[in-house]
């Protein structure tokens, strides 16, 4: 696999007060993309309802929205290495821009593939986004704190999907209600309305982008250029040697996976009479506090883990969203309702821990072991495609058992494989 050279390390001026200024503008991105991925999570009962889907082709929305990691990493990677960080940033944007933009003639035209399209395009930007905006945050400050760093930032990007659902609520799931004695041409009409419901939200959204496009085009952000690491440098001819760095890979993977999956189907499971019987839009604001519980757990990690080994907070945080699952899985009402929104609290270290244990010690081989984590996250299309699969088989409620799974091989891996061998 060859290198990506937007995640290799970066140097950054020696100046505080310019890597705090970068940092706090980089965390406006960390929120923008959170806020947008997040809002997939009502996106997918909406459209569940518009085109009368079952729940595996609706995870055809994560699908498109999470390969867009695998298929777009490397090239956004070179991109960014010919036209720089800061510019590559500008240029993510404005294609998160024309994707958000995407949404208004795939609502009018009430096609499904429309809409996946939208997606794709929106998830490029991003990917983009992340590719150049990631390793930048690990450099500004000391190594050893690199994963308090990446806590705190990922904080904010758990503000925004805190309030993505709120957002979505408001003014995508609340647009109409059907019936059950509307007539043909009623349920139609209301289709119609339900699809036009996401032409404001992303209008919104793509002038966002588009201000913070112009706005990172003005700003002077620190100076970087690429170079090799001067830390620990472990023994090895390739990224793909480090054992660390390939389980970290799949810890990547499945983490993603297991998060994308629960957040997917959220709605959907509040909305079950056996758990609480909620209305879609009522049940969106749930939501928030599974990802409200990110946010706090992740602002109460960037100072914690300053202090306790990181391989044991996630292994710790791993086992109890596990048992919380567990509890979900054989328990209904209120108690599943709110054992599920728990485990959002302890999903809030796992990415940028992951993310930290396995590039320790590859030096100059860091570059190419950030692109392999970078196209790891495409368990957040994949896993959630299983979890459909498995909703329309055996119900939506059996179905959560599957992240048990993925919760166990991140223990094992905060434990035993991110040890270097």
């Amino acid at each position: 696999m060859q290198d990506n050279p937007a995640a290799s390390p970066i140097a950054v001026p020696s100046s505080s007060s310019k890597q705090v200024g970068a940092l706090i503008a980089l965390t406006s991105l960390f929120f923008m993309w959170g806020f947008i991925t997040c809002l997939n999570d009502i996106l997918i009962p909406h459209l569940k309802n518009v085109f009368k889907l079952s729940y595996t082709e609706t995870m055809l929305i994560q699908l498109c929205f999470f390969g867009a990691y695998s298929i777009v990493s490397i090239p956004a990677g070179a991109l960014v290495k010919r036209i720089s960080y800061k510019w590559g940033i500008v240029t993510g944007l404005a294609i998160a821009a024309i994707g958000c933009a995407l949404f208004i003639p795939a609502a009018s035209y009430r096609v499904y593939a429309i809409f996946l399209g939208a997606l794709f395009v929106l998830a490029t930007g991003v990917t983009i986004l992340q590719v150049a905006a990631n390793p930048y945050v690990t450099v500004l400050g000391k190594p050893e704190t690199a994963a308090s760093r990446l806590n705190l930032t990922q904080a904010f990007n758990s503000l925004g999907t805190t309030l993505a659902p709120l957002f979505g609520a408001l003014l995508i799931l609340s647009a109409a209600t059907v019936t059950v004695d509307a007539s043909p041409e009623q349920l139609d009409a209301v289709r119609v309305t339900e699809a036009a419901a996401v032409k404001l939200p992303y209008l919104i959204l793509a002038l966002a982008f588009l201000v913070l496009a112009v706005v990172f085009a003005a700003l002077k952000l620190p100076s970087v250029t690429e170079e090799e690491s001067g830390g620990e440098q472990l023994p090895g001819n390739s990224a793909w040697d480090y054992r660390h760095l390939v389980l970290g890979a799949v810890g990547i993977f499945v983490y993603v996976g297991a998060e994308v999956s629960i957040g997917s189907f959220l709605v959907n499971f509040f909305a079950e009479p056996t758990v609480a019987n909620l209305p879609e839009a009522d049940a969106a604001h749930y939501v928030s506090y599974f990802w409200g519980g990110a946010m706090i757990g992740r602002f109460i990690g960037s100072a914690v883990m300053r202090y306790v080994d990181d391989g044991k907070a996630l292994a710790f945080n791993a086992l109890i969203a596990a048992l919380l699952l567990v509890v979900t899985v054989l328990t209904t009402g209120h108690v599943a309702m709110w054992s599920v929104l728990v485990i959002g609290f302890f999903n809030s270290i796992m990415f940028p821990t992951i993310f930290s244990l396995a590039l320790h010690g590859l030096g100059r081989h860091t570059s190419q072991g950030s692109g392999i984590l970078c196209l790891a996250i495409v368990g957040g299309a994949l896993i959630p495609l299983l979890q459909g699969f498995l909703a329309d088989t055996i119900g939506i409620h059996l179905a959560f058992a599957m992240p048990i799974v993925c919760y166990l091989f991140i223990a094992y891996y905060g434990l035993i494989g991110s040890r270097p061998a």
